[in-house]
C-alpha cells in the first residue's frame, strides 16, 4: 500500500512544520506525489509553507482538523514522528473527528489503530486505517546473501538520528533515474513506506530478525535494478540506536553515504554525546561495515551535509570545510542536487 494519488490528503501536524518531530510530515510535502491539501499545525496556521520550510509546495496551514474539512481532505495522515512513537494525547479527538467526517487514516507511530474498537466504530464502507509499523512476515535470519547480487547497494549512514538519511537516498535515486540507470529507493521507515508502497518500516521488526528483514528486501530487487538506494535509520553514534547495524549487515553495502547535520556537534538531546571528527566518524562506519575483512572492504564515498538552517553562503562554507576535513565530496542534496555524490558512488 501507498498514498493513493487520488485522493485528497491532509497531514495531521502540529508543532511539527517548524518542530523537531515533523519528518514524516514534512517529507511527504517535499516527495509524494499526493494532491495534499491542507495541513494541519495550530503554531504555523495561516502562514506560508514555503516560506517556512523551503518546500516548494504551496498548501494552507489551518489550525484544526475541522477547519481543514473546507477543502474536501480523504485523507489524514498523521506527520509527526515523536521520539518512542506515541500518539500524543490531544491528537486523539483530531484523529477521531477525521473519521467521523469520513476520512480515511495513515498512521506511522508505533502506536497501533486498525484494531482500536472505539475508532473501528467509527469507520464507514471505503475508510480505512493503515498501520504503516507492521512486521513483515516469514523474515529469515540474515545471512550475508546479499553481498552476491550484482547490483550497487548504497546505504545513507548518519552521525544522528533525523538528519536527512532518507532525502538523501531519495535525490540519489532521483539522479540515478535521470542518467537512465535501473534504480530503486528501497524504504525503511514508515515514512518511506508511505512515500513507496513497499518497503521494511525496521523500527517495528524484532531485532534478531531486523538484518533478515533488510537482506529479504534487498534480495528481492537486486537481480532488477543495476543501483538500489537504502534508506538509512539511526546512528551507530546514538546511544538510543538499534537499526543501523542491522542495514549494514542485511544490505551488504558497496558504498556508504554519511549524513550530517553543518555544525552538530553532538547527539540531538544528548549533549553528553559528542560527535566525532568525521573522519573518525567515516573510519567507525567502513570498519563496522568490512567487519575485519569478513564483508569485505566498503567505503564511505561522500558527505550528504544538512545546511537548513544556514543561509546560501554559510551552507557554500560549511560544505568547502567538509570536503577539506574528509577528503570526500560534500553537498546539500536537497538544497542543490546528488550529482556529486552519485558520480562518487560511480567512481568507486
Amino acid at each position: 500500500m501507498r498514498l493513493p494519488l487520488n485522493q485528497r490528503v491532509a497531514i495531521l501536524l502540529h508543532e511539527g512544520i517548524t518542530g523537531t518531530q515533523g519528518k514524516t510530515g514534512l517529507a511527504i510535502l517535499r516527495y509524494s506525489e499526493a494532491p495534499i491539501v491542507a495541513v494541519v499545525d495550530r503554531d504555523s496556521a495561516g502562514k506560508s509553507l514555503p516560506q517556512l520550510t523551503g518546500i516548494n509546495r504551496d498548501v494552507p496551514i489551518v489550525p484544526s482538523v475541522v477547519a481543514a474539512l473546507e477543502y474536501k481532505p480523504e485523507i489524514l495522515v498523521i506527520g509527526i514522528a515523536p521520539g518512542g512513537g506515541a500518539v500524543p494525547d490531544d491528537y486523539w479527538l483530531e484523529i477521531k473527528e477525521a473519521l467521523q467526517a469520513g476520512m480515511s487514516l495513515v498512521n506511522g507511530l508505533h502506536t497501533a489503530m486498525a484494531n482500536m474498537p472505539d475508532l473501528n466504530a467509527l469507520l464507514k464502507p471505503g475508510q480505512l486505517i493503515w498501520d504503516v509499523r507492521k512486521e513483515p512476515s516469514n523474515i529469515p535470519i540474515a545471512s550475508g546473501m546479499a553481498r552476491t547480487l550484482p547490483c550497487r547497494r548504497v546505504l545513507t549512514v548518519g552521525t544522528d538520528m533525523a538528519i536527512g538519511k532518507m532525502s538523501t537516498s531519495l535525490e540519489l535515486h532521483r539522479v540515478s533515474k535521470l542518467r537512465g540507470w535501473s534504480s530503486k529507493f528501497l524504504a525503511t521507515g514508515q515514512t518511506g513506506v508511505m512515500l513507496e508502497g513497499d518497503g521494511v518500516p525496521l523500527d517495528a521488526v524484532r531485532v534478531d530478525f531486523a538484518a533478515g528483514a533488510v537482506e529479504q528486501l534487498v534480495m528481492r530487487y537486486g537481480k532488477s535494478y543495476d543501483i538500489l538506494h537504502i534508506e538509512g535509520q539511526g546512528s551507530l553514534l546514538h546511544p538510543g540506536s538499534t537499526a543501523t547495524l542491522p542495514l549494514i549487515r542485511g544490505s551488504q553495502p558497496t558504498e556508504l553515504v554519511l549524513a550530517h547535520r553543518a555544525g552538530q556537534v553532538h547527539i540531538r538531546n544528548h549533549p553528553h554525546v559528542v560527535i566525532p571528527p568525521l573522519r573518525k566518524v567515516i573510519q567507525l562506519y567502513e570498519s563496522v561495515a568490512s567487519a575485519g575483512g569478513a564483508f569485505g572492504t566498503v567505503h564511505v564515498v561522500g558527505i550528504a551535509l544538512n545546511t537548513a538552517h544556514l543561509d546560501e553562503f554559510a551552507a557554500n562554507e560549511a560544505i568547502a570545510q567538509v570536503t577539506a576535513e574528509t577528503g570526500l565530496p560534500c553537498t546539500d542534496v536537497v538544497r542543490f542536487d546528488a550529482n556529486v555524490l552519485l558520480d562518487a558512488v560511480m567512481k568507486n
